[in-house]
């Protein structure tokens, strides 16, 4: 018994040397294969640096364009509407015929104010065409004058005779109230002429009048514009103060916004702001700003600004919505990454640092845009660090990454949040 023990040991320890050389062989082709397939596993991405630019810190201000003036065309006067010139969006001139009125009642009242005129003329001596002629007497006046000279002639013969004795006390004693009477006859002509001048000039008045009331009929436009409405049509009966047509400036175009609290420092009477409209991409537009409302609106804390551009554009309309780059601070060293390499999901902004073939993903707050970069407002990065470009959807936190070189690629549909 005791020789056969050495036998089943020494199997065991033979057994056991194999599979221990046979684990040692296993474990070190599994790491062999391990080795062989990282390169695999790994995500090729296209990388970049962090920058630091010197840019103005602005803020963005939503706005919209106004015409210059809208004003509702009316009737001064009041009438049936004989025609209309012009009709729903028409460029129009200064002075250009907007409607007529029906001229012929004016036209007669008119025609009667002018015999009118012409009577109260006659009764001063003038003639129809001296209408704006001021006379200075009248053949009343005229005559009351004449009988006042030869009364005062006849007064002063008698002076002379009653003195001699030549004629009697009561003869010098009429001549003395004849002389009184017609000095009075003449004030009266005088007076008399005065009022019929007043008159004179009360009708010469109405008849201008209705001189202004007849060019009334014609209705022009006060500007160059637009129509944007037309509310009348001929035939129509209109009251005066009716509106026939809308008319709109628009240009210059006015730029109205609302601006944050912030940002009011920065705005001032005479500046220049740019901005932009997604009516038109890819176009800058200025403006120069006019007006400052005196405070701020109390609830959204704003101060209202106008502002006038400065070009025209036939493709900018009144009632256009604009985004307004007002700077708030003069230039600044900022950090900025390229747009490409920001990953937005669910509202966060990602970034994903390269470094020792690992991808970290860190988390930012975005400040400023521009063209291609967006700012890095919170120190979650610095100037220098190494960021993915590309395959932004693929990474986590972790992944192993494998650098590649060349120009970045565009990213995926939906990769990039701006």
């Amino acid at each position: 018994m005791n020789k056969l023990q050495p036998a089943p040991i020494a199997a065991f320890a033979a057994l056991a040397t194999l599979a221990t050389c046979n684990g040692s062989s296993a474990g070190a082709s599994s790491k062999s294969g391990a080795a062989e397939a990282d390169p695999v596993r790994q995500i090729a991405v296209r990388v970049a640096a962090v920058e630091t630019r010197n840019v103005s810190k602005s803020i963005d201000v939503t706005g919209s364009l106004a015409p210059d003036d809208t004003v509702n065309i009316v009737s001064e006067v009041p009438g049936r509407i004989a025609s209309i010139k012009v009709d729903f969006g028409q460029t129009v001139g200064r002075g250009d015929v907007i409607a007529e009125i029906d001229r012929q009642e004016y036209q007669l009242q008119l025609d009667r104010a002018r015999a009118t005129l012409a009577q109260a003329l006659a009764r001063v001596g003038l003639n129809p065409d001296q209408e704006d002629v001021t006379p200075t007497n009248t053949p009343m006046v005229r005559q009351a004058r004449a009988q006042l000279e030869d009364a005062k002639s006849k007064y002063e013969s008698a002076r002379k005779l009653v003195e001699s004795g030549d004629i009697a006390r009561e003869r010098f004693t009429e001549m003395e109230k004849l002389v009184n009477a017609r000095t009075a006859a003449l004030d009266a002509a005088v007076d008399d002429m005065r009022t019929s001048i007043a008159n004179v000039q009360t009708i010469r008045t109405d008849k201008r009048l209705i001189e202004k009331r007849l060019a009334d009929t014609t209705i022009r436009a006060p500007f160059d514009g637009q129509v944007s409405q037309r509310l009348a049509a001929p035939g129509q009966y209109v009251k005066d103060a009716n509106t026939i047509v809308t008319l709109v400036k628009s240009w210059p175009l006015r730029l109205r916004a609302d601006i944050p609290e912030v940002g009011a420092a920065a705005v001032r009477v005479g500046e220049t702001l740019s901005f932009t409209t997604e009516a038109i991409p890819g176009r800058n537009f200025t403006a120069t700003v006019t007006q400052l409302h005196p405070w701020l609106e109390a609830r959204a804390r704003s101060l209202s600004a106008e502002a006038r551009l400065n070009q025209s554009d036939p493709l900018l309309r009144p009632g256009m919505f604009v985004q307004v780059k007002l700077v708030v601070s003069k230039a600044s060293p900022i950090t900025v990454v390229p747009k490409q390499a920001v990953y937005t999901i669910a509202g966060l902004s990602k970034l994903f640092t390269v470094e020792g073939g690992v991808a970290r993903e860190v988390r930012f707050t975005p400040g400023q845009t521009g063209e291609d970069w967006i700012e890095v407002t919170d120190g979650s990065i610095q100037p220098g660090q190494t960021i993915a470009v590309t395959q932004l959807p693929m990474l986590s936190d972790g992944a192993a990454v494998r650098v590649e070189s060349g120009p970045a690629a565009a990213p995926a549909t939906g990769a990039k949040g701006d």
